[in-house]
């Protein structure tokens, strides 16, 4: 899926070099995270240090869909990695960070997609199988942009039985169209571009349009377990659903 050409490359790349508001690599615990993670990798051209990240953040912060909250600081990559948990957007806001951090041009790109398989309170809460503006993170590699997606977490996706999603800095990673046992997971509706920095107040807009229910509740501060649901849900020896 990834395309280059010849005005891509010769693009001002600036803007997805820059610590913004949100993808705030000048931060203590942004640098230090990028830093460990490349460390072993001394010399190493970006697409390596690029797979290492991708890797790092897709299975040391943990996925939760619940983790949804509009406050800013919970939003910025700073603020992800010291919490240590993330949903798909401020994961990849972290991919996005890190890398620019190691001097790679990263940038957030959002879709719409039809997720066919959740567990059952999830569904009920969002009211809906469509994740409207679920993130990824695009990264300048060998002269082209490649898509990322560093969302569910490696212990996740043994628990339900979904293929764990790789990366190999050259190949678009977004994701399978079917689990491990092939049921149907994700197809994607419709992309909302790329940003240069998280566009808080569009995506926001899109969540208490599209998911009433899931806002009404938390902020009645309910409290869900994503994993403890998938393990109940296991557990049951019902399909393995997301």
């Amino acid at each position: 899926m990834s395309t280059g050409s010849e005005a891509t490359m010769t693009a001002d790349l600036s803007p997805y070099l820059r610590a913004t508001r949100f993808i705030d690599y000048d931060q203590p615990s942004v640098q230090a995270f990028a830093e460990r993670v490349c460390a072993p990798l001394a010399g190493a051209g970006a697409r390596e240090k690029a797979v290492q990240l991708y890797y790092a953040v897709r299975d040391e912060i943990r996925y939760d869909p619940y983790d949804l909250s509009i406050v800013p600081d919970a939003l910025r990559a700073s603020g992800v990695i010291t919490k240590g948990v993330g949903y798909c957007v401020t994961k990849a806001v972290v991919l996005t960070a890190v890398a620019r951090q190691q001097g790679i041009p990263s940038r957030l790109g959002f879709a719409d997609v039809r997720n066919h398989l959740s567990t059952k309170r999830l569904r009920q809460v969002m009211e809906t199988d469509v994740f409207f503006y679920h993130g990824f993170t695009e990264l300048f590699l060998e002269g082209r942009w490649v898509k990322a997606t560093p969302a569910f977490n490696l212990a996740l996706c043994r628990r339900f039985q979904v293929k764990p999603l790789e990366f190999d800095g050259i190949n678009d990673s977004i994701f399978h169209e079917c689990n491990a046992v092939g049921q149907k997971h994700l197809e994607y509706l419709r992309e909302h571009g790329s940003f240069a920095d998280l566009p808080h107040e569009q995506l926001f807009a899109a969540y208490r349009h599209h998911y009433p229910a899931l806002f009404r509740l938390l902020e009645k501060t309910a409290s869900f377990d994503f994993h403890e649901e998938a393990e109940q849900e296991r557990r049951r020896s019902r399909p393995s659903r997301w």
